[in-house]
């Protein structure tokens, strides 16, 4: 596949995932460790149908069990977080706070060896932290549910930070462990759904399809064409796409009638996807003046 196929096909997660928040509302109220195994379940099954009838099968033998178990904890861990996130609080605001990991991402990865932190990082983080606290502070005087809400969003927005940059050390690993890492996360799901929650299955028809929808689309096809995408495409053009995701991720939840339009909501969202922008900005160009030096 070519880097701008990749960087296509990566393109198409970031879409996915602009609907998680949707169709995780609309499938309530299944509780999160149920959505988890069902959703999950249903995308590793259709990854490992596919690979079975492609032939690729094969190239799982040889993926380190290190790898699994990363892959796994990391969708299992993110996935549960923001699933609970949108039960305890405002599903937009709890999305929006969810979605601060493409700021970290760019923010963190500044400091590992050979990058550099600079102003506009800082500058975007605080803007995107700005949005955040406007959505805090209009959670007080609610119920505590819903600031505690917020607290797992920014848990599962970390979470999701420490998945993506530990991934850098696992680009050997093939997108077929995405099926295998999916189905494990289902198992732990299932395993920790009996143990802690009461069995609440979808109320009707329209629950049903929610559910059907997040396992093959942003709980399922997304994360393969992300690896492929992050893996064989333009990182740094596909990390720029991903700050749009709060904002199509609020619009869809206004147009579906799940939330009530609100400047103060729509304040919010421009801080976080403008901060996230500006320091993604502040990272290409200085991969830029890397290019330029290197060529001359």
């Amino acid at each position: 596949m070519t880097r701008d196929k990749a960087t296509w096909t990566g393109f198409s997660a970031v879409a996915l995932w602009a609907l998680l928040a949707l169709f995780t509302v609309a499938s309530e109220p299944v509780p999160p460790f149920l959505l988890n195994a069902l959703t999950f379940g249903i995308g590793g099954a259709v990854g490992i149908i596919w690979l079975a009838a492609t032939g690729g099968l094969r190239s799982l033998r040889n993926v380190p069990l290190r790898a699994y178990a990363f892959g796994t904890l990391g969708l299992f861990g993110y996935h549960f977080l923001y699933f609970t996130a949108l039960r305890m609080a405002p599903p937009a605001e709890a999305g929006l706070i969810c979605y601060l990991w493409p700021l970290f991402i760019v923010v963190f990865s500044g400091l590992l060896p050979g990058e550099t932190l600079r102003a506009g990082h800082l500058v975007g983080a605080l803007m995107a932290f700005a949005g955040a606290a406007l959505i805090v502070a209009g959670g007080i005087g609610e119920l505590s549910g819903a600031l505690a809400g917020y607290g797992v969003a920014f848990a599962a927005a970390l979470t999701w930070t420490t998945y993506s940059l530990g991934s850098r050390r696992l680009q050997g690993v093939p997108t077929a462990a995405v099926a295998v890492n999916c189905l494990l996360t289902a198992l732990l799901s299932v395993g920790a759904h009996i143990g802690l929650e009461a069995t609440i299955w979808p109320v009707d028809a329209t629950g049903w399809l929610a559910v059907i929808a997040l396992g093959l689309g942003p709980v399922g096809l997304a994360f393969y064409t992300w690896d492929i995408g992050v893996k064989g495409g333009d990182i740094q053009l596909l990390g720029t796409a991903s700050y749009a995701a709060p904002l199509l991720s609020t619009l869809a939840l206004v147009l579906a009638g799940m939330t009530k339009a609100s400047l103060s909501l729509a304040l919010a969202a421009l801080l976080i996807t403008g901060g996230a922008v500006l320091a993604a900005r502040a990272g290409s160009r200085r991969s830029g003046r890397l290019i330029r030096r290197r060529d001359a």
